[in-house]
């Protein structure tokens, strides 16, 4: 039979990694330590998100498709292509003359109109005309009226105004075009301050929104590849009435003011929505973390530059770090990286990074 014969080399590595004697431990001290990188744990306020983050898509606040309400040629074009519009600005001009020409034709029939009732009205009360033609006099007065108060609401719709605060697209039509009323599409209008972001969550997040919905307004913000500015703050404003049977997911929409124009129309984000808060939360890089046999743990280093393997329960994890709900406290120095030539006892020696 063969006899396996432990080397001195293995058997100086082996007391090193279970502690040794003695003097194996002597002569472990006066060698230079594992190397690893360490960080502190801290004690702070750590947000309670819906993780994985869902991805949602952006969507105006308003938006409506620009038409004529009257028919003729387009005259003027009063804005630039992409370019954002406030309220009641002047955006299309339609020829306005036949329209003026229909009004002072209409009200000339009108003041002849009126003159006839007037004359008719004291032929009735003298009690020369029958009711019959008094009111059929009346009539045709009211009738001329309503037809000048719509010819000026015509002249009106010939200056084609921006309904809200908003982008203007593309231009479907140019100067000169005769414009077919409504069919024709001028332009379209995104309403971007605020805006809306839509996304979807697991069905089993509904019941924890809604209870923190009823305490307090829920934070979201959203974040995008190669985002330049600070996400954008918002509020999350509506829950969809039903459960979407097909994915096992809940609708949801937040409101943000995008005081910067950080969010566009079509485009997709990354959502982050807050539930809650948790005060005085240990956390530590989420790297700190092993798994283990019998659950997770962390090598925390002694003051004496050994390191005790810390058995740990760990909580939610939130940009890149991990709360530590019992094992750790606040304060206490941690391995982040190096763990795998570690052992409880072991020395260790700080490295830069």
């Amino acid at each position: 039979m063969r006899n396996f014969v432990l080397t001195p080399t293995l058997a100086a590595a082996a007391a090193l990694a279970t502690g040794g004697c003695s003097n194996d431990a002597t002569t472990a001290g006066n060698k230079p330590g594992v190397l690893v990188l360490v960080a502190q744990s801290v004690t702070t306020n750590l947000p309670v998100q819906i993780q994985p983050q869902p991805v949602g898509h952006v969507v105006a606040y308003s938006s409506v498709t620009v038409h004529s309400q009257i028919g003729g040629i387009l005259q003027q074009v009063n804005f630039l292509e992409g370019a954002e519009v406030k309220s009641n600005d002047l955006l299309f001009a339609i020829d306005p003359r036949p329209a003026q020409a229909t009004l002072a034709h209409d009200q000339a029939q009108l003041e002849y109109g009126q003159a006839q009732f007037n004359r008719d009205e004291k032929l009735f009360q003298a009690k020369i005309e029958s009711q019959d033609q008094f009111d059929s006099s009346r009539a045709n007065r009211d009738t001329l009226a309503a037809t000048v108060r719509q010819d000026k609401l015509n002249l009106e719709f010939t200056e084609i105004r921006a309904p809200f605060d908003g982008v203007v697209g593309s231009l479907q039509k140019h100067v000169g075009d005769v414009i077919k009323a409504p069919d024709d599409t001028l332009t379209t209008i995104n309403q971007i301050h605020p805006i809306y972001a839509e996304f979807a969550v697991p069905e089993q997040y509904l019941p924890e929104i809604r209870r923190q919905m009823a305490l307090h307004p829920l934070k979201v913000s959203a974040t995008f590849d190669n985002m330049n500015v600070p996400p954008p703050p918002g509020e999350l404003t509506f829950v969809d009435n039903s459960v979407d049977p097909s994915t096992g997911t809940i609708d949801l929409r937040a409101t943000f003011s995008n005081e910067n124009s950080a969010l566009w129309p079509g485009q997709f984000v990354t959502v982050n929505l807050t539930l809650s808060e948790l005060t005085n939360a240990v956390v530590v890089p989420t790297q700190a973390v092993q798994a283990g046999q019998n659950g997770e743990f962390i090598y925390v280093v002694k003051p004496n530059q050994t390191v005790e393997q810390q058995p740990v329960k760990i909580g939610i994890e939130f940009d890149g770090n991990t709360e530590i709900k019992s094992g750790l406290s606040g304060g206490e120095t941690v391995v982040t990286d190096g763990q795998l030539r570690l052992a409880p006892g072991v020395k260790v020696s700080v490295k830069n990074k």
